[in-house]
């Protein structure tokens, strides 16, 4: 049974950074794409970032290149989400995700966390 569990999330001041995990278990990620989306109230669940369990391929929604940076650690078989400079708009339930394709569609990905809260104060 595959999980994904996300922690990080929290409260900060805009400006600031928080980092999100992932830990994944149940199956071998190799041939998979890890991201990352995120939901506000009222709003649809978005793309925010990707990469590939295996390496090489990272991809960035445009209004997070530069301050987010997404990473795994095979050791501990983790996915990590780097945000800085957070502003009021990051505010958001943010998910770990996982598929076999590489997509910014949330409709392409076959797992998904509980999400995680993240709340910039302005």
């Amino acid at each position: 049974q595959v999980q994904l569990v996300e922690s990080g999330g929290g409260l900060v001041q805009a400006g600031g950074s928080l980092r999100l995990s992932c830990a994944a278990s149940g199956r071998t990620f190799g041939g998979y794409s890890m991201g990352w989306f995120r939901q506000a109230p009222g709003k649809e669940r978005e793309f925010v970032a990707s990469i590939k369990w295996s390496g090489g391929y990272i991809n960035y929604a445009d209004f997070v290149k530069g301050r987010f940076t997404i990473s795994r650690d095979y050791a501990k078989n983790t996915v990590y989400l780097q945000m800085n400079s957070l502003t009021p708009e990051d505010t958001a339930v943010y998910y770990c995700t996982a598929a076999l394709k590489v997509g910014t569609s949330r409709y392409e990905y076959d797992y998904w966390g509980q999400g995680t809260q993240v709340t910039v104060s302005s």
